[in-house]
């Protein structure tokens, strides 16, 4: 069932994701070669209660293992769900930050990848197409459309570069719950459930594009998923409201 959100409901969920927002510049900032993912887990955290906010990826287990962290860090071939740990970033890594909170009941969540010192080309490119192809998905999420549009500009955008579409995961609903429907994936095929979009609808939009093969395979941790092939992977995510005049970004801090 699709949960539309009432104005009150959309001004706590702006608040929310302003929280988070704030946090990922912090984290973006502090990303460095030599720091831990397991240091910028414990910045997540400690700026979040400070915010009065309480994260909303701890102990989150919807296939029975519990997520251990606040924050999601995905290095290099790391597509989403990397479980922060000692692991010490190096130069040339890119690393995606997945974040999301809960406050006053509602969520927000987003996510960017950034790069550790100088990257290859090949890197930065991907990185650059994956971002090109969010903000394209979100220039379509406007009342009338359909889910279909948004995926179908994600996988043209990544496919005519050269790259391919994360299928195994979707982007999302989100509100009173950290996933609801209607699910977002980054492609489109006759058959899928394809809603018109509506006003009070909010959908965290999250294009996971891979360097090489869209195959993965899920580490050992039960959470943290690879590319099959071992090669590079962009994660780059809004939460983000449908109204009446156009998508409103509520997870971003001011220019885009």
């Amino acid at each position: 069932m699709i949960l539309l959100k009432s104005p009150q409901e959309l001004a706590i969920m702006r608040e929310a994701n302003r929280i988070v927002a704030e946090i990922l510049e912090e984290l973006c900032a502090a990303v460095r070669p030599g720091i831990t993912t397991e240091e910028l887990d414990r910045l997540a955290e400690e700026l979040t209660y400070k915010k009065g906010a309480k994260p909303a990826f701890k102990g989150y287990s919807p296939r029975g293992v519990a997520y251990p962290k606040c924050l999601c860090v995905s290095v290099n071939e790391e597509v989403v769900h990397g479980i922060p740990s000692r692991r010490k970033l190096k130069p040339g890594d890119i690393v995606g930050l997945d974040f999301g909170v809960v406050y006053q009941g509602l969520f927000g969540d987003s996510a960017r990848t950034v790069a550790v010192g100088e990257i290859s080309e090949k890197a930065a490119r991907l990185m650059r197409v994956t971002r090109e192809a969010l903000y394209a998905a979100i220039e379509q999420a406007r009342v009338g459309n359909r889910i279909s549009d948004i995926g179908s500009v994600v996988e043209q955008t990544a496919g005519n570069a050269g790259f391919t579409v994360v299928q195994e995961f979707a982007g999302h609903g989100i509100g009173r719950s950290l996933h609801e429907d209607p699910q977002v994936p980054n492609y489109f095929r006759r058959g899928m459930t394809n809603p018109r979009l509506q006003p009070g609808m909010v959908l965290a939009i999250e294009p996971m594009v891979n360097e090489g093969t869209p195959e993965l395979r899920i580490l050992d941790d039960g959470w943290t998923a690879v590319t099959a092939d071992g090669k590079l992977s962009a994660h780059f995510e809004h939460s983000v409201a449908i109204c009446e005049n156009g998508p409103e970004i509520l997870s971003e801090l001011g220019d885009a």
